[in-house]
């Protein structure tokens, strides 16, 4: 069962660094974007609306997914404590409640992911509304 474990630790765990690095980078680059975005570089309000918007669905999938692939981390960790206890047949309580505290490693990673990921989501999408509102200001609804 010690690919159970490194399991847990490389591909649940790793696969949520992995996302979080996604969801930082492209924030970064959306953030970086939105600042130097000038209204009069698009020739229609569809075209700044889907630049506007591009990437921006990848942070929501991460930040909406990550609690899951923590808790699938979580039941792999409880799922590999009971089968430890099984295979030795001693139930000792200080080793059941290490093995349930590290299993909760996993939700607590993908919470760690998910609650900045939704925030960055957020306040990204809120600035681009923003851009669209100021093109609707600009250029009225129907654009050029």
């Amino acid at each position: 069962m010690n690919w159970l474990q490194e399991t847990i630790d490389y591909g649940v765990i790793g696969l949520l660094v992995v996302m979080s690095f996604i969801a930082v980078a492209i924030a970064i680059e959306r953030h970086l974007f939105y600042r130097a975005f000038c209204i009069e570089d698009y020739d229609g309000r569809e075209e700044a609306e889907i630049a506007l918007t591009r990437r921006l669905h990848l942070i929501a999938t991460i930040g909406s997914n990550a609690p899951y692939i923590g808790l699938l981390g979580t039941v792999l960790g409880i799922m590999l404590t009971f089968y430890r206890m099984g295979q030795t047949g001693i139930i000792d309580t200080n080793s059941i409640m290490t093995g349930l505290a590290l299993a909760l490693k996993a939700t607590a990673a993908g919470l760690v992911v998910a609650i900045p990921a939704v925030t960055a989501y957020n306040l990204l999408l809120r600035k681009a509304k923003e851009h669209l509102l100021l093109w609707e200001a600009r250029y009225g609804r129907q654009g050029l």
